[in-house]
């Protein structure tokens, strides 16, 4: 199983902060569980079907797409952070 956190527009638009997940056969990666997500369609759709930047952290690290993905890992998506 592993934990997914959402944060600021992502929360908002998915309604939901949370959501724990039992690792879905095939999916290997970062890049794997977001189009895993995304083929829930509505929402999680628009949200994952690489229009927009989402940024990933992989265990409260920063991640690239390609990162592993293991049974117990934390996993979260955020938009990009801007500032002045």
């Amino acid at each position: 199983m592993i934990k997914i956190l959402y944060f600021a527009s992502l929360r908002e638009q998915l309604d939901t902060a949370s959501e724990e997940l039992d690792l879905p056969g095939g999916v290997e990666d970062l890049a794997g569980l977001a189009d895993h997500l995304s083929r829930r369609g509505g929402a999680w759709g628009s949200a994952f079907d690489g229009s927009r930047t989402v940024m990933m952290a992989l265990n409260q690290e920063a991640a690239r797409a390609d990162s592993p993905l293991r049974d117990g890992d934390e996993v979260a998506f955020y938009p990009p952070v801007t500032g002045g």
